[in-house]
């Protein structure tokens, strides 16, 4: 019952939004024009401002060109997306070439086009599109122009000063794009296993249905065949026996007669099983999750432990059933010989244990179990991977309303422990998170 659902294709996942691209460029002419007419006009400080505005103009001609070229709606290939990134990193450079390079104050924001790439484009031409900015940083460091001044004097950093302002700028590079791209990577694989998660619930929800839809079916064919049954009384009586159409009206009046029965069959078997399908005790929810994993080489035990009351009795929930499952699914996995199964029940909750004897979970991601496409426990066993099938029966149980915890017993021979645990009120109904919409 593992989820066998492939991490989505990384060329899918890294396509920026043109219109995102665009709004930001606006935002950036803006904030530039202002900062340039300040500068020169306000001020009152010496500087090329036809050559400023010049390079703005650019970034404004590329944004209408690429406004009215495509939809806002066009998602971009990561080497269109870098290209336009390199744009707007060349065209910063230049207005800081053209107002003190590393010793104007806005020299930080350099590193603007890095972090946007860190959260959208692969990590390669990130590292591509970092490398040639700090490249264009310690050129700046060299070849400027003076810093706009008041008029008559210039303003001299000290070298020094200008080396840990391109320190400053390098390792803002570096921290931001690492960071930016190890949350929007986390945020993309969250979305992913949940997207996943919705697929294997209404898998789980689909094979449920089949019941429902098969008693439907029965119900809605009953109709048109008491008229082809009937029709076929008429023409045996009208006929009477015409040796030519004897055999013909028998056979179809035999058949529609078959048809009615095996009809009957489904209505029957709907109902009988109605009750069984839509409650499950615990017992029986226990011996459907363990019976597709009985034939592995490895001895599955079961022991109850403590019971106090009538046995609860829940309604079926997919997620319930597929997030045992693979929860004992893991545990065969990874055992040597043996996995219990124990469960207990008072009027205060509901809770099943899955215990393996196989080298249980390292210690240093005991803590992070859960999350999407973590990494392997030892394979010792030539067990699989712990990362969205885990996340997958976390998510399912939690929606039900259980408490999952993962553990290692603690215990000689023993390895790793899983509990689930239901308010008792909470197991009784524990189907109905499986409506929940995602």
């Amino acid at each position: 019952m593992a989820a066998s659902i492939s991490r989505p294709d990384p060329q899918q996942i890294h396509h920026l939004r043109l219109n995102t691209l665009i709004r930001l460029r606006w935002l950036a002419i803006v904030g530039q024009s202002a900062a340039v007419l300040i500068v020169a006009y306000l001020l009152e400080f010496p500087l090329p401002v036809s050559l400023c505005f010049a390079l703005i103009a650019c970034s404004a001609w590329l944004n209408l060109f690429l406004a009215f070229r495509y939809p806002a709606t066009h998602r971009l290939q990561p080497l269109a997306a870098l290209g336009i990134l390199m744009f707007d990193a060349l065209q910063l450079a230049g207005l800081l070439f053209m107002t003190g390079g590393l010793t104007n104050p806005f020299s930080l924001l350099m590193t603007v086009p890095v972090v946007i790439s860190a959260t959208s484009l692969p990590a390669r031409w990130t590292a591509l599109l970092g490398l040639m900015v700090v490249a264009m940083a310690t050129g700046l460091m060299f070849f400027h122009l003076p810093l706009p001044w008041f008029p008559g004097t210039t303003l001299s950093m000290p070298f020094i000063y200008v080396v840990g302002v391109w320190m400053a700028v390098v390792s803002s590079i570096a921290f931001t794009a690492v960071y930016a791209y190890r949350v929007a990577e986390e945020a993309r694989l969250l979305a992913n296993a949940l997207a996943a998660t919705e697929l294997v619930l209404q898998r789980e929800q689909h094979l449920s249905a089949l019941d429902g839809l098969a008693a439907a079916a029965a119900h809605e064919l009953g109709t048109p065949l008491a008229t082809i049954s009937l029709v076929a009384k008429e023409m045996e009586r009208a006929l009477g026996n015409d040796p030519r159409y004897r055999e013909d009206v028998t056979l179809l009046r035999s058949q529609s007669e078959r048809c009615r029965e095996i009809l009957k069959r489904l209505t029957s078997l709907s109902s009988e099983g109605e009750a069984h399908i839509a409650r499950l005790p615990l017992t029986s929810l226990i011996e459907e999750v363990i019976a597709p994993h009985r034939d592995f080489g490895i001895r599955i035990n079961l022991a109850p432990g403590q019971r106090a009351g009538p046995e609860p009795v829940g309604r079926r929930n997919p997620g319930v059933i597929y997030g045992l499952g693979n929860l004992v699914e893991n545990a065969v996995d990874f055992a040597k010989e043996t996995v219990t199964l124990s469960w207990q029940w008072d009027e205060q909750k509901v809770q099943i244990s899955v215990l393996d004897d196989g080298p249980g979970f390292p210690a240093e991601v005991l803590d992070r179990i859960g999350e999407p496409y973590m990494s392997k426990r030892p394979a010792t066993a030539g067990g699989g991977g712990l990362g969205l099938g885990l996340f997958i029966a976390k998510t399912l149980l939690e929606r039900s309303g259980a408490t999952v915890s993962f553990g290692n017993a603690g215990e000689p021979g023993k390895g790793a422990v899983v509990r689930i645990a239901w308010p008792h009120d909470a197991f009784l109904s524990s189907t109905g998170a499986a409506e929940l919409a995602y």
